[in-house]
This record gives structure tokens, sequence and C-alpha cells, in this order.
């Protein structure tokens, strides 16, 4: 005989994808049960930050496209229902040198420039194939419309006027609350310890108790291969950081005068957001980062790094180089190609996951969310999510 409470879909894991989860799960009428390990809204992942970039021509492959376009209507959906602006529009940029064909690939600042360079061919194939609005700039039409970004004159850029940030604590926090007011009931410091098929169903421990589902839908961040052992993920945690700057010049800095932004050079791999108040200009680095584990990662941004992230700063965007105001670490979790998986259980057809996503998955987050809910309870979604299987990767056992 069982015990507990029994519910359509366990949801494990309530960041930026299990809130999403969560609520499109309740909104379509299940028994939703979310259970997370930590508070409301926490640091401790990967769904923090103050702002996330969203933008459509989508660099890493054209066929995120589809995806980044639902996720943008849904991401208006919920800031209309909770009367809150989560997408802000800036127009967005993406920058690198033209890279030298005879360079040698191994070396890291190459390495960075040519991936830039392939972002920037993706963006031109995802314009070209939907019909999207991009435009490419030289080194002197950057220095024009973006007089706060200087780079070298063998540079060029590709434009994307629809390209924006988000709010992800917001974003998570009207998740969470959409969630709630759709019927769904949500734990927060209450870790799984672990989860187990229950004839066609699923059975997840905590300390306070036993639950029971029809369908689990794990969406654990940093923490999904801890709840995946039988899978064999091929997934590494990196340790990342942001420094957020005082302008010196702030009227150049601006969301409405300069733009969400990348950029490559021998430093390596940049992003980041204009300044905001209260916020200041947010730069981090997106290559590289210390491989780590979400219990093993130093949260403390340190002095030097933050002189290394300055250096770059004073280089190529030298009036945002002011008072330091914040810093920040966060977590990415890598697949080995930097692309998600959003999959079913090989074994167990009542369980689905979405991976974290490889540093660049925030702004997927709503669409997520819908998709997880289709696969976990129609057994398909409306998006060619082949591209995002688990079994491209041989180390999986799928």
């Amino acid at each position: 005989m069982q015990h507990g409470e029994r519910y359509d879909v366990i949801v494990l894991g309530l960041g930026a994808m299990g809130s999403a989860t969560a609520y499109h799960s309740a909104k379509r009428g299940m028994r939703v049960l979310g259970l997370d390990a930590f508070g409301r809204g926490h640091a401790y992942g990967s769904s923090h930050g103050k702002t996330r970039g969203i933008r459509e021509a989508y660099g890493e492959s054209p066929q995120y496209v589809p995806l980044v376009q639902r996720a943008y209507a849904l991401w208006r959906e919920l800031g209309e229902a909770t009367g809150q602006q989560l997408v802000t529009i800036t127009g967005g940029i993406s920058a690198a040198p033209v890279p030298e064909s005879d360079a040698p690939a191994s070396d890291p600042a190459i390495a960075a420039t040519r991936a830039r360079a392939a972002f920037g061919m993706n963006q031109r194939v995802s314009a070209e194939q939907y019909g999207l609005q991009i435009e490419v700039f030289d080194a002197d039409e950057i220095h024009h419309r973006f007089p706060g970004l200087r780079v070298p004159e063998d540079y060029m850029a590709i434009y994307d006027p629809h390209t924006g940030f988000l709010r992800p604590e917001q974003c998570v926090l009207a998740h969470l609350d959409q969630a709630i007011a759709h019927g769904a009931v949500l734990h927060h410091y209450e870790p799984a310890h672990s989860w187990h098929p229950d004839g066609a169903g699923v059975r997840v421990e905590t300390a306070r108790g036993t639950y029971y589902a029809d369908r689990l839908i794990i969406t654990a961040g940093a923490w999904m291969g801890e709840m995946l052992t039988d899978l064999h993920l091929p997934l590494q945690a990196t340790r990342q950081f942001n420094v957020y700057f005082t302008p010196k010049r702030p009227e150049l800095y601006g969301p409405n005068v300069f733009p969400v932004y990348g950029f490559s050079g021998p430093e390596g791999s940049y992003y980041g957001v204009p300044n905001l108040p209260g916020d200041g200009f947010k730069i981090g680095r997106h290559d590289g980062g210390e491989p780590c584990t979400p219990e093993t990662v130093h949260r403390i941004v340190e002095p030097h790094e933050v002189d290394t992230m300055r250096a770059v700063v004073e280089k190529y965007l030298p009036d945002a180089a002011g008072e330091v105001i914040l810093t920040a670490t966060c977590l990415y979790t890598m697949t080995p190609d930097g692309h998600f998986i959003l999959d079913r259980h090989p074994q167990y057809g009542q369980v689905t996951f979405a991976s974290p996503c490889s540093g660049h998955g925030f702004k997927f987050s709503a669409a997520i969310g819908e998709i997880m809910t289709d696969l976990a309870f129609d057994g398909e979604s409306r998006f060619d999510l082949g591209f995002l299987a688990a079994n491209r990767f041989s180390t999986a056992a799928v």
C-alpha cells in the first residue's frame, strides 16, 4: 500500500527551467509538486545575475531560432500577466577580428576569435533562413554607432536590433508565483534525496517524506548529474564571474544608447549588458571557466580577478571602467558541444529532463518549461528537438 501525497507531476529544481515547467504544467491543469533544495530565487546555481541577454539571430545555431521566438512571446505574456517588464530591447552587437586562416588553432586567443566568427556566421544564416533583420558593421561603423566600444580596425560585427535583456530574478519569481496561482504546490528547502520508478509512475524521497506522481520532470541545474547518475550525461560545471562597473561616462552606456554586447580578442570572449540604474555596467567572460561542482565552487570574486576584468574594460570599453559596484559568481554547466539536452529517459518514459544549458539557456527557459510539459504529457513537442537529444553523446547510457 502506498503512503504519501500523489501528483500528476513532480518537478525537481525550481530555477529558470523548473519554475517555468511548474508554471506551464499547472496552467495546463496538472496537479504539480515542485521541490527545490534552496529558497525562492536563490543565487547558488545559474538563474541569477540581475540581467540575462536574449537574442533572435542565434549565433550558437540557427536551429534555436524557433525556440527563442517562442520564448520572446512567452516572456511577454508572463510580463503582461504579472504587470512587469521582464524584457527590455536594446539591440545587440557581436564583434570580433577577422581570423587569419593560417593562424594556429591551438592558440586560445585564435580559438576564441574563430568561435566568435562562427557565431557571427550562424547569426547570418539564422537571419537568412528565418527572414530576420541584422546589420553588418566594420570598425568605423562600430565606433560611429557605439562610441563607448573601442575595437581595432580589423574588427567586424553583427548587429541584431531585436536583442535585449531579461531580469532573471523577476522572471523566476514570476513563474513561481504564477505556478502557485494555477494550483501548484512548491516546497523550498526540500532537496530530493532520490527518485525511483513506481510502476508507471515515480516515487520521490526527501527528508520530509515520500511523494508519488505519474510523471517526473528533472530540471536540477548543476545538480543534474546527481539526479541522473544512470545516464552518465557528460556535464561539467564551471565557475564564471561577473563584474559590475560605474561608468566614467554613463551617457555612453545606458540601454537607450548602448546594446547588449559580446566581443572576442586575445584576452578571450566577453559579454555584457548596458549600464542600468542601481546595477551598473555588466561584463563577464563567456569562454573558459574553472571546472568545479556546486559544492566546491569558490563563490567569491577575488581582487586579482576584478583587476583582470578591469584591464579588458579599460582596453575595449574605457569610459565604462569606473568604480566596481558589485561582483558575482554563477555556474555554467556545459555539454561537450555547448548545446542543451531536452529529452525523455530512455528506460522510464515517465521521466523527462532538461539540462542546465551551457551558459546560454536562461533566455529559453519560458519556452523550455512549455516544451518539458509537452514532452512529459504528450510524449512530443511542436519543435524539432533532435539536435538536443541525449543520444548524441556516446558516453550517455541511452
